[in-house]
């Protein structure tokens, strides 16, 4: 059995990225758009950044603390 070529490897791979793209839009279609949280009830960016940091300073005071109590 002979290897394949070069430009039949190209249509291969060609046809390959096609599927997967048509595939993946296929899915991305079948969801139901009525699971979708709206962005009223959703907290935003910078409220999930605040409460990150906000543990975050907790975390570093806790460590200081122990370090200061050895």
């Amino acid at each position: 059995m002979a290897l394949p070529s070069w430009s039949e490897m190209r249509v291969g791979i060609l046809l390959l990225s096609a599927l997967s793209l048509l595939s993946a839009g296929l899915v991305g279609a079948a969801q139901d758009p009525g699971n979708v949280i709206p962005a009223e009830s959703r907290p935003c960016v910078d409220c999930h950044a605040f409460e990150f940091m906000q543990r975050a300073l907790q975390d570093l005071k806790r460590t200081a603390y122990s370090l200061d109590s050895r």
